[in-house]
């Protein structure tokens, strides 16, 4: 299995074992599509992104893998969308200075997180519809 899709299936598991101040499924994809009456409910989806290899030694490669966590859903007014916001937060503390058990890897650092823009302007002016990503930088030495 590829690594980049291995970490990005070690980011579902950890999200959806964790605690969150709302309850969410995520679910990993490649393009995360839906209709808009669907986003009535909560979506969160793990998408792999990139990977960034740099040489790191003579023997050695750094690779940095991304993996993008898009928070979605249908809102209402600000009430909802602060709540959304606070769940996006939630997500990007759980993985900073963190690490994901990855199968055939072991145990990844958590690089980077990075939320920008922090929600999709263009996404709540025209559909009403609250999207936050956070992109992770995951590191593998090998």
């Amino acid at each position: 299995m590829s690594t980049l899709i291995a970490i990005a299936d070690a980011v579902v598991e950890s999200l959806n074992s964790a605690s969150f101040s709302q309850a969410l499924t995520a679910e990993r994809h490649y393009q995360p599509v839906f209709d808009l009456p669907e986003m009535a409910d909560l979506h969160v989806s793990v998408v792999p992104k990139g990977v960034e290899v740099l040489a790191s030694s003579r023997n050695q490669n750094q690779h940095d893998y991304a993996i993008d966590i898009g928070v979605q859903q249908k809102v209402a007014g600000d009430t909802e969308a602060d709540a959304l916001m606070t769940l996006a937060e939630e997500i990007a503390d759980h993985f900073r200075l963190g690490r994901v058990q990855v199968d055939g890897v072991g145990s990844v650092p958590v690089l980077k997180v990075a939320t920008e823009p922090v929600f999709a302007p263009e996404h709540l002016t025209e559909k009403r519809l609250f999207t936050s990503i956070i992109t992770l930088t995951f590191r593998v030495l090998r």
